[in-house]
């Protein structure tokens, strides 16, 4: 029989890996991939990445500096690697993350996208291969739309919790969003104490909300949904542009044979209850206030930006350890 992931994919949704551990993103043939740092840190302290882990010391060794030069150079060397070893595997693209410490500074977030870009096409990996992901803050969100028009780099506009967020990448072009489902739903049962399940997932409806609003208003910006706790969540939004899905959940549709009927479709969309067009262009007041009004969105974005600095701050904290023993 067919599987779920096989009917998930025969939706028209596109099935993507959210992991750094590309020895297990063969098995679900997706198109493409995301990483981000918390997923890298755990990969990068298994042993079968050490030569990655090696590669990387050694460049930054090469290229010389202080320690804390050293580490960030590697930093960067490190996710390059795993961003092409996953590139070896898939047929698609790959999401390279920007340290979220640079999330509320446009010109280093746009410099870093930059230099990421570089490592991969030194590395014989053309940049339309590349998605760089950034945290949908206002300053990320005109670093994008700058790295877009003038630079020709794809960006993924990631922790995205609110409706704010996703008009305001779609104005500023950007290639793709990853509106975050079960991280919202995480809040809403935390602040409830209710529990949620299929169309009535608060994270569900949030994505589908910016699928319409897109079709509806002819934004060529792809909605990827991202970070599920269930598959129940993905199968309320089969048919919609991309999905991120973990190995864990990628292996429970591929032993399911359970229906995954399809859900959302562009044409419907474009069809269903009209949602009133906004505009934040050029107007990061209304952008800021907006947001705020949104706890949800608020509370989650600077908590997922906080966590991803952390993580990343750790990953440094192996590579700098390791820069001193080599």
């Amino acid at each position: 029989m067919t599987t779920s992931l096989d009917q998930l994919k025969q939706t028209g949704t596109v099935v993507v890996s959210d992991s750094g551990d590309f020895e297990t993103i063969d098995v679900y043939k997706p198109q493409d991939a995301t990483t981000n740092p918390s997923l890298l840190l755990a990969a990068a302290n298994k042993p079968q990445y050490a030569h990655l882990v090696d590669a990387a010391l050694k460049h930054a060794k090469a290229k010389g500096g202080t320690l804390d030069q050293q580490a960030n150079i590697a930093m960067d060397c490190l996710l390059v690697q795993f961003g092409k070893a996953i590139l070896d595997i898939i047929p698609g693209r790959v999401s390279t993350e920007v340290d979220a410490r640079l999330s509320f500074n446009k010109e280093e977030t746009i410099a870093k996208a930059r230099t990421l870009v570089a490592l991969y096409e030194s590395a014989g990996i053309k940049r339309d291969r590349v998605l760089i992901k950034i945290a949908s803050t206002w300053e990320g969100i005109q670093a994008a739309r700058e790295l877009e028009q003038k630079h020709g780099i794809h960006c993924n506009l990631t922790l995205m919790f609110g409706f704010v967020q996703a008009v305001a990448c779609a104005e500023a072009g950007v290639t793709l969003v990853s509106p975050f489902v079960g991280r919202i739903l995480d809040w809403y049962k935390k602040h409830t104490g209710k529990d949620y399940s299929g169309d009535d997932d608060p994270g569900v409806q949030s994505v589908k909300k910016i699928f319409n609003y897109y079709k509806q208003h002819g934004y060529k910006t792809i909605v990827m949904g991202a970070s599920f706790r269930n598959i129940g969540e993905i199968k309320a939004l089969a048919g919609i542009d991309f999905l991120t899905i973990s190995p864990a959940l990628l292996e429970e549709l591929r032993r399911s044979t359970d229906p995954v009927p399809k859900k959302l479709d562009a044409e419907k969309a474009a069809q269903a209850d009209p949602i009133a067009k906004v505009s934040y262009l050029n107007n990061e007041s209304a952008f800021r206030w907006d947001l705020l009004q949104d706890q949800m969105a608020f509370d989650k974005l600077h908590e997922g930006i906080k966590k991803f600095a952390d993580d990343g701050d750790a990953l440094k904290d192996v590579l700098r350890k390791k820069l001193l023993e080599a």
